[in-house]
């Protein structure tokens, strides 16, 4: 490899990988079961299958949003910036899932996915001068974790208040 594909080759590989990382962590902390279907959701809850596909597409999306990310950055100062701000989100994306689904906990989660949100506004507003796609890449994974957040609240709204811990 020469020239830029050689620059460009590894961080997507890398990002690819985290990605699916990321995603196979997040899988593996939901469980939809006896629990997650006794809760009251709301009407306008899109069917269960449709949220593995828009994840993958999401997922897909930051992880060529990170490689550009990182490619673009001018200097070893904004590349580690771009990773750090990517590993926080990647924490903090992984424990909405843990705490939702694997501790049982619609109330903590909403309270976290307010953290992940503003994760994902870093990234884009750090991407968004040096790289513009990196940051349009990311514009449907805040639309979705918006999503995700009110549709959060409304379980928490229909069914709290949870106990635990």
């Amino acid at each position: 490899m020469t020239g830029r594909l050689s620059r460009t080759a590894l961080p997507i590989l890398i990002a690819a990988t985290v990605a699916i990382i990321v995603a196979g962590a997040g899988a593996l902390s939901t469980t939809l079961g006896p629990w997650y279907f006794a809760l009251n959701m709301p009407s306008w809850k899109p069917p269960d299958w449709l949220f593995g596909p828009a994840w993958t597409v999401i997922f897909a999306c930051a992880a060529v949003s990170a490689a550009s990310g990182w490619v673009e950055a001018e200097s070893v100062a904004r590349r580690r910036l771009v990773l750090a701000l990517f590993i926080v989100n990647a924490l903090l994306e992984s424990l909405w899932s843990v705490l939702f689904f694997r501790l049982e906990r619609p109330d903590w989660a909403l309270e976290e996915v307010g953290f992940l949100w503003l994760s994902i506004l870093a990234l884009i507003v750090i991407l968004a001068p040096r790289s513009r796609r990196a940051a349009w890449l990311l514009v449907p994974y805040i639309v979705w974790v918006s999503f995700a957040a009110l549709l959060n609240w409304a379980v928490v709204d229909l069914n709290g208040p949870f106990d635990g811990f």
